[in-house]
C-alpha cells in the first residue's frame, strides 16, 4: 500500500515522499528527523496508533499538518481525528485525483472529509456521541460481562449500569446489546 501511495504521489510531479514508515514510532521519529510539510498517516498501525503518533509529533512540531487515509470509515475516529487536529480524513478507497487535491487543500489550511464518511457522520452521529463512561460500560458488554460484573469492574451500581446501557441503546438506536456493540464499533467508539 506505502509503495502504491508513493507513485501515485510522486507520479503527480508536485510531490516527493520523503519517507514511509512501518509503524507510529517510527513516523513519530522520522517526522522528528525530516520535518515533512505534510504526513499522510493510518489510524491503524502497530506499536502506536495514528492518533497517538499525531499526539507525539504535535509534541515538538504543534504546526505539523497531517492527513488520515484510513479503511475505518466510523464517525466517532472522524471526530477524533479532527479534534487532534488532523486536517483531512480520507477512506482506502479515495480516489488518487481526491487524495492529491486533498493534499494541496491540506497545506493550504482547508479541511477534507470524504464524502462516504460525510454521509454516515451526518446521519445518527447528531446527538449521537457516547460518553467516556458509557464507552467504558460497552467495551466491557463486548467482553460479555453481565451488568453486575460491568458495575463491579467500574465501581458502579448495577442500576447505573442499567441507566447508562439504556441511554446507549437510544444514543445509537440500537435494538440490544449486541446491537449496539455492532454500531459502536462500526462507528468507531470502540475498536475491534
Amino acid at each position: 500500500m506505502r509503495e502504491g501511495l508513493r507513485r501515485v504521489i510522486e507520479r503527480d510531479g508536485d510531490w516527493a515522499v520523503v519517507a514511509t514508515a512501518e509503524d507510529g514510532l517510527q513516523t513519530v521519529q522520522m517526522h522528528k528527523e525530516l520535518q515533512p510539510d505534510i504526513t499522510l498517516i493510518d489510524l491503524q498501525m502497530p506499536r502506536l496508533d495514528g492518533l497517538g503518533a499525531v499526539a507525539a509529533i504535535r509534541k515538538h512540531s504543534p504546526t505539523a499538518c497531517f492527513v488520515v487515509l484510513t479503511s475505518y470509515a466510523g464517525d466517532a475516529r472522524v471526530v477524533r481525528a479532527l479534534e487532534c487536529g488532523v486536517s483531512s480524513f480520507l477512506l482506502k478507497t479515495t480516489r488518487s485525483s481526491v487524495l492529491l487535491s486533498a493534499l494541496r487543500e491540506a497545506l493550504q489550511g482547508k479541511s477534507v472529509v470524504d464524502s462516504a464518511i460525510g454521509s454516515a457522520a451526518s446521519g445518527p452521529f447528531v446527538g449521537g456521541r457516547l460518553s467516556t463512561r458509557e464507552i467504558s460500560v460497552l467495551k466491557l458488554v463486548t467482553e460479555g460481562d453481565s451488568n453486575a460484573r460491568v458495575g463491579a469492574r467500574l465501581c458502579i451500581t448495577e442500576h447505573a449500569v442499567k441507566a447508562r446501557i439504556k441511554k446507549i441503546l437510544q444514543k445509537l438506536d440500537a435494538q440490544d446489546r449486541a446491537h449496539a456493540v455492532t454500531i459502536a464499533r462500526q462507528r468507531g467508539f470502540i475498536d475491534c
